[in-house]
Protein backbone atom coordinates (compact mmCIF):
# COMPACT_ATOMS: atom_id res chain seq x y z
CA UNK A 1 0.00 0.00 0.00
CA UNK A 2 1.56 3.57 -0.87
CA UNK A 3 1.99 5.45 2.33
CA UNK A 4 0.18 8.68 2.29
CA UNK A 5 2.46 11.70 4.44
CA UNK A 6 -0.06 14.26 4.23
CA UNK A 7 -1.65 13.54 7.23
CA UNK A 8 -5.21 11.97 5.61
CA UNK A 9 -6.29 8.08 5.49
CA UNK A 10 -5.70 6.74 2.15
CA UNK A 11 -7.80 7.20 -0.57
CA UNK A 12 -8.57 2.78 -0.72
CA UNK A 13 -9.57 3.76 3.12
CA UNK A 14 -12.84 6.40 2.12
CA UNK A 15 -13.73 4.40 -0.86
CA UNK A 16 -17.09 2.96 -0.77
CA UNK A 17 -16.93 -0.50 -1.49
CA UNK A 18 -17.15 -4.53 -0.05
CA UNK A 19 -18.71 -4.60 3.69
CA UNK A 20 -15.81 -7.72 3.92
CA UNK A 21 -13.24 -6.64 5.58
CA UNK A 22 -11.31 -9.77 4.38
CA UNK A 23 -11.55 -8.69 0.80
CA UNK A 24 -10.58 -4.71 1.67
CA UNK A 25 -7.25 -6.45 3.07
CA UNK A 26 -6.91 -8.64 0.30
CA UNK A 27 -7.14 -6.07 -2.24
CA UNK A 28 -4.89 -3.46 -0.50
CA UNK A 29 -2.28 -5.50 1.70
CA UNK A 30 -2.92 -9.34 0.59
CA UNK A 31 0.94 -9.68 3.07
CA UNK A 32 -1.24 -8.83 6.16
CA UNK A 33 -3.49 -11.99 5.44
CA UNK A 34 -2.66 -14.98 7.43
CA UNK A 35 -2.15 -17.38 3.98
CA UNK A 36 0.44 -14.97 2.86
CA UNK A 37 2.58 -15.21 6.04
CA UNK A 38 4.41 -17.72 4.80
CA UNK A 39 5.19 -18.84 1.39
CA UNK A 40 2.12 -20.92 -0.05
CA UNK A 41 3.73 -22.22 -3.16
CA UNK A 42 6.65 -23.93 -4.10
CA UNK A 43 8.02 -24.50 -8.09
CA UNK A 44 5.35 -23.93 -10.88
CA UNK A 45 2.79 -22.58 -8.39
CA UNK A 46 2.26 -25.93 -6.47
CA UNK A 47 1.99 -26.03 -2.82
CA UNK A 48 5.02 -26.45 -1.16
CA UNK A 49 5.62 -29.62 0.92
CA UNK A 50 5.62 -29.96 4.81
CA UNK A 51 8.28 -28.96 5.90
CA UNK A 52 10.10 -29.73 9.30
CA UNK A 53 8.25 -26.20 10.89
CA UNK A 54 4.90 -27.90 10.18
CA UNK A 55 6.08 -30.49 12.90
CA UNK A 56 7.80 -28.15 14.99
CA UNK A 57 4.90 -25.31 15.07
CA UNK A 58 2.65 -26.04 18.53
CA UNK A 59 -0.72 -27.19 18.12
CA UNK A 60 -4.08 -26.64 19.35
CA UNK A 61 -6.84 -29.33 20.49
CA UNK A 62 -9.63 -30.66 21.39
CA UNK A 63 -12.55 -28.28 21.39
CA UNK A 64 -16.43 -29.47 21.91
CA UNK A 65 -19.51 -27.56 21.73
CA UNK A 66 -23.01 -28.82 22.47
CA UNK A 67 -26.54 -26.97 22.63
CA UNK A 68 -28.52 -27.03 25.98
CA UNK A 69 -32.36 -26.28 26.46
CA UNK A 70 -35.13 -26.57 24.65
CA UNK A 71 -36.25 -23.82 21.84
CA UNK A 72 -39.66 -25.64 21.16
CA UNK A 73 -43.35 -24.85 23.20
CA UNK A 74 -42.32 -27.14 25.95
CA UNK A 75 -38.90 -25.44 26.81
CA UNK A 76 -40.70 -22.02 26.34
CA UNK A 77 -39.11 -19.58 28.95
CA UNK A 78 -36.45 -21.81 29.49
CA UNK A 79 -32.60 -20.37 28.24
CA UNK A 80 -31.58 -21.80 25.15
CA UNK A 81 -28.00 -21.79 23.31
CA UNK A 82 -24.76 -23.25 22.99
CA UNK A 83 -21.86 -24.14 25.24
CA UNK A 84 -18.26 -24.23 24.03
CA UNK A 85 -14.98 -25.41 25.94
CA UNK A 86 -11.43 -26.12 24.87
CA UNK A 87 -8.64 -28.08 27.07
CA UNK A 88 -5.61 -25.82 27.72
CA UNK A 89 -2.79 -27.62 26.13
CA UNK A 90 -0.69 -27.16 23.04
CA UNK A 91 2.04 -29.49 21.87
CA UNK A 92 4.55 -29.43 19.81
CA UNK A 93 5.34 -33.42 18.13
CA UNK A 94 5.44 -35.32 21.29
CA UNK A 95 6.42 -32.51 23.71
CA UNK A 96 3.85 -29.92 25.76
CA UNK A 97 4.48 -26.85 24.21
CA UNK A 98 1.93 -24.90 26.28
CA UNK A 99 -0.23 -25.95 29.48
CA UNK A 100 -2.42 -22.62 29.40
CA UNK A 101 -3.25 -21.89 25.80
CA UNK A 102 -6.67 -20.60 25.06
CA UNK A 103 -8.23 -21.93 22.36
CA UNK A 104 -12.16 -20.24 22.92
CA UNK A 105 -13.29 -16.72 21.66
CA UNK A 106 -15.64 -14.49 21.04
CA UNK A 107 -16.59 -13.91 17.15
CA UNK A 108 -18.55 -11.39 18.30
CA UNK A 109 -21.52 -10.82 21.04
CA UNK A 110 -23.76 -13.83 19.89
CA UNK A 111 -21.11 -16.60 18.70
CA UNK A 112 -18.18 -18.32 19.91
CA UNK A 113 -15.09 -19.93 17.11
CA UNK A 114 -12.66 -22.51 19.06
CA UNK A 115 -9.40 -23.29 17.48
CA UNK A 116 -7.41 -26.73 16.25
CA UNK A 117 -4.60 -27.11 14.39
CA UNK A 118 -1.64 -25.05 14.05
CA UNK A 119 -1.95 -22.68 17.47
CA UNK A 120 -0.26 -19.40 16.09
CA UNK A 121 -2.19 -19.62 12.57
CA UNK A 122 -5.03 -20.25 14.04
CA UNK A 123 -5.22 -17.32 16.64
CA UNK A 124 -4.48 -15.09 13.70
CA UNK A 125 -7.09 -16.71 11.74
CA UNK A 126 -9.68 -15.66 14.84
CA UNK A 127 -8.64 -12.07 14.78
CA UNK A 128 -9.15 -11.31 11.57
CA UNK A 129 -13.02 -13.10 11.84
CA UNK A 130 -13.64 -10.79 14.57
CA UNK A 131 -12.66 -7.85 12.52
CA UNK A 132 -14.51 -9.25 9.47
CA UNK A 133 -17.84 -9.26 11.82
CA UNK A 134 -16.78 -6.22 13.23
CA UNK A 135 -16.52 -4.19 9.82
CA UNK A 136 -19.66 -5.48 8.96
CA UNK A 137 -21.70 -4.11 11.63
CA UNK A 138 -20.25 -0.67 11.46
CA UNK A 139 -20.55 -0.86 7.06
CA UNK A 140 -24.34 -2.46 7.27
CA UNK A 141 -25.79 -1.30 10.35
CA UNK A 142 -26.78 -4.56 11.65
CA UNK A 143 -25.34 -7.86 12.63
CA UNK A 144 -24.71 -10.19 10.11
CA UNK A 145 -27.18 -13.68 10.61
CA UNK A 146 -25.35 -16.55 11.74
CA UNK A 147 -25.56 -18.49 8.86
CA UNK A 148 -23.70 -15.53 7.15
CA UNK A 149 -20.87 -15.42 9.96
CA UNK A 150 -20.41 -19.47 9.24
CA UNK A 151 -19.91 -18.57 5.73
CA UNK A 152 -17.58 -16.07 5.97
CA UNK A 153 -15.64 -18.01 8.18
CA UNK A 154 -15.42 -20.88 5.46
CA UNK A 155 -14.46 -18.24 3.12
CA UNK A 156 -11.23 -17.58 4.98
CA UNK A 157 -10.50 -21.10 5.80
CA UNK A 158 -10.51 -21.83 2.19
CA UNK A 159 -7.92 -19.29 1.61
CA UNK A 160 -5.65 -20.96 3.99
CA UNK A 161 -5.92 -24.05 2.22
CA UNK A 162 -2.01 -23.39 0.47
CA UNK A 163 -0.77 -23.51 4.51
CA UNK A 164 -3.02 -26.64 5.14
CA UNK A 165 -1.18 -28.30 2.41
CA UNK A 166 2.34 -27.86 4.07
CA UNK A 167 0.70 -29.46 7.25
CA UNK A 168 0.29 -26.39 9.32
CA UNK A 169 -3.71 -26.39 9.14
CA UNK A 170 -6.46 -24.82 10.92
CA UNK A 171 -10.13 -26.53 11.49
CA UNK A 172 -12.29 -24.28 13.67
CA UNK A 173 -15.66 -24.90 15.34
CA UNK A 174 -18.20 -22.15 15.12
CA UNK A 175 -21.09 -22.28 17.70
CA UNK A 176 -23.92 -19.21 18.52
CA UNK A 177 -27.15 -18.28 19.22
CA UNK A 178 -28.94 -17.50 16.22
CA UNK A 179 -31.61 -14.21 17.18
CA UNK A 180 -33.95 -15.33 14.36
CA UNK A 181 -34.48 -18.60 15.12
CA UNK A 182 -33.66 -18.61 19.17
CA UNK A 183 -31.77 -21.36 19.11
CA UNK A 184 -28.28 -22.49 19.48
CA UNK A 185 -26.16 -23.81 16.58
CA UNK A 186 -22.99 -25.69 15.93
CA UNK A 187 -20.80 -25.79 12.43
CA UNK A 188 -18.32 -27.47 11.85
CA UNK A 189 -15.24 -27.22 8.76
CA UNK A 190 -13.14 -29.05 6.95
CA UNK A 191 -9.43 -27.97 5.47
CA UNK A 192 -10.95 -26.93 2.22
CA UNK A 193 -13.44 -24.77 3.70
CA UNK A 194 -16.23 -26.74 3.47
CA UNK A 195 -19.20 -26.13 6.16
CA UNK A 196 -21.60 -28.89 8.26
CA UNK A 197 -24.45 -27.85 10.64
CA UNK A 198 -23.64 -30.49 13.66
CA UNK A 199 -26.95 -31.41 15.40
CA UNK A 200 -26.78 -31.35 19.86
CA UNK A 201 -22.84 -31.80 20.15
CA UNK A 202 -19.38 -31.67 17.83
CA UNK A 203 -15.77 -31.67 18.50
CA UNK A 204 -12.58 -31.75 16.75
CA UNK A 205 -9.23 -31.80 17.40
CA UNK A 206 -6.97 -35.22 18.10
CA UNK A 207 -9.14 -36.25 21.04
CA UNK A 208 -12.39 -35.36 19.13
CA UNK A 209 -13.15 -39.19 18.99
CA UNK A 210 -13.09 -39.69 22.39
CA UNK A 211 -14.49 -36.37 23.46
CA UNK A 212 -17.58 -37.49 20.89
CA UNK A 213 -18.00 -40.79 22.48
CA UNK A 214 -17.98 -38.97 25.74
CA UNK A 215 -20.56 -36.38 23.90
CA UNK A 216 -23.04 -39.47 23.12
CA UNK A 217 -23.73 -40.60 26.33
CA UNK A 218 -23.91 -37.98 28.49
CA UNK A 219 -26.03 -35.06 26.42
CA UNK A 220 -29.56 -35.31 25.82
CA UNK A 221 -32.29 -32.83 25.20
CA UNK A 222 -33.80 -30.30 27.40
CA UNK A 223 -29.98 -30.13 29.20
CA UNK A 224 -29.97 -26.67 31.17
CA UNK A 225 -26.91 -24.64 31.21
CA UNK A 226 -24.96 -25.85 33.96
CA UNK A 227 -25.52 -29.56 32.86
CA UNK A 228 -24.53 -28.53 29.68
CA UNK A 229 -20.88 -27.39 31.13
CA UNK A 230 -20.91 -30.57 33.31
CA UNK A 231 -21.31 -32.32 29.63
CA UNK A 232 -18.52 -30.52 28.08
CA UNK A 233 -15.73 -30.44 30.95
CA UNK A 234 -16.51 -34.36 31.22
CA UNK A 235 -15.56 -34.96 27.29
CA UNK A 236 -12.63 -32.92 27.50
CA UNK A 237 -11.93 -35.29 30.46
CA UNK A 238 -12.77 -38.02 29.02
CA UNK A 239 -10.76 -36.87 25.88
CA UNK A 240 -7.55 -36.37 28.03
CA UNK A 241 -7.87 -39.73 29.63
CA UNK A 242 -7.47 -41.10 26.26
CA UNK A 243 -4.81 -38.49 23.99
CA UNK A 244 -2.00 -37.35 24.80
CA UNK A 245 -2.57 -34.11 23.17
CA UNK A 246 -5.49 -32.88 25.22
CA UNK A 247 -5.53 -31.60 28.67
CA UNK A 248 -7.55 -31.77 31.55
CA UNK A 249 -8.49 -30.13 34.85
CA UNK A 250 -5.42 -29.74 35.97
CA UNK A 251 -6.35 -28.94 40.26
CA UNK A 252 -2.70 -28.49 41.15
CA UNK A 253 -1.78 -25.54 38.69
CA UNK A 254 -5.21 -24.31 38.78
CA UNK A 255 -5.31 -24.90 35.57
CA UNK A 256 -9.15 -24.88 34.15
CA UNK A 257 -10.55 -25.38 30.39
CA UNK A 258 -11.86 -22.45 28.72
CA UNK A 259 -15.77 -22.68 28.89
CA UNK A 260 -18.67 -20.64 27.41
CA UNK A 261 -22.18 -19.67 27.11
CA UNK A 262 -23.68 -18.14 24.12
CA UNK A 263 -27.20 -17.24 24.70
CA UNK A 264 -29.88 -14.42 24.12
CA UNK A 265 -28.25 -12.37 26.39
CA UNK A 266 -24.70 -13.07 24.70
CA UNK A 267 -21.22 -14.15 25.18
CA UNK A 268 -20.17 -14.83 28.56
CA UNK A 269 -17.06 -16.94 29.73
CA UNK A 270 -17.98 -20.11 32.51
CA UNK A 271 -15.34 -18.56 35.75
CA UNK A 272 -12.84 -20.53 36.92
CA UNK A 273 -14.28 -21.51 40.30
CA UNK A 274 -17.08 -22.65 39.23
CA UNK A 275 -15.20 -24.92 36.25
CA UNK A 276 -13.26 -25.99 39.84
CA UNK A 277 -16.31 -27.23 41.54
CA UNK A 278 -17.47 -28.76 38.25
CA UNK A 279 -13.93 -30.74 37.93
CA UNK A 280 -13.92 -31.29 41.62
CA UNK A 281 -16.86 -33.67 41.04
CA UNK A 282 -16.24 -35.35 38.15
CA UNK A 283 -12.75 -36.28 39.86
CA UNK A 284 -15.16 -37.35 43.10
CA UNK A 285 -17.66 -39.57 40.34
CA UNK A 286 -14.66 -40.98 39.00
CA UNK A 287 -12.90 -42.27 42.09
CA UNK A 288 -16.16 -43.48 43.68
CA UNK A 289 -16.49 -45.19 40.89
CA UNK A 290 -13.24 -46.74 40.32
CA UNK A 291 -12.84 -47.68 44.58
CA UNK A 292 -16.29 -49.71 43.83
CA UNK A 293 -14.36 -51.71 40.73
CA UNK A 294 -11.88 -52.31 43.09
CA UNK A 295 -13.99 -53.57 45.65
CA UNK A 296 -16.24 -55.52 42.86
CA UNK A 297 -12.83 -57.18 41.27
CA UNK A 298 -12.96 -61.03 42.38
CA UNK A 299 -9.22 -62.13 44.03
CA UNK A 300 -7.53 -65.17 42.81
CA UNK A 301 -7.21 -67.70 45.12
CA UNK A 302 -4.19 -67.41 47.45
CA UNK A 303 -2.16 -71.18 46.48
CA UNK A 304 0.42 -73.16 48.65
CA UNK A 305 3.89 -71.89 49.18
CA UNK A 306 2.36 -68.12 48.63
CA UNK A 307 2.55 -65.22 51.02
CA UNK A 308 5.12 -67.18 53.00
CA UNK A 309 2.88 -70.69 53.18
CA UNK A 310 5.01 -73.56 54.46
CA UNK A 311 4.88 -76.82 51.87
Amino acid sequence: MTMDFSGRLPHAFTTPGSSSFVEFLASHAPDLLPSHRVGTTGAAGHAAPAGPGAQLAPHATTIVALTFGDAGPAGAGGEVGVVMAGDRRATMGSMIANREIEKVFPADEFSAVGIAGTAGIAVELVRLFQLELEHYEKIEGALLSLDGKANRLSTMIRQNLGLAMQGLAVVPLFAGYDLDRGTGRIFSYDVTGGRYEERDHHSVGSGSVFARGSLKKRWHPGLDAQGAVHVAVEALYDAADDDSATGGPDSVRQIWPVVVTVTADGYRRVPDDELAAVAAQIVAERTEQADGNRAARPRAPRTAGQGGDAL
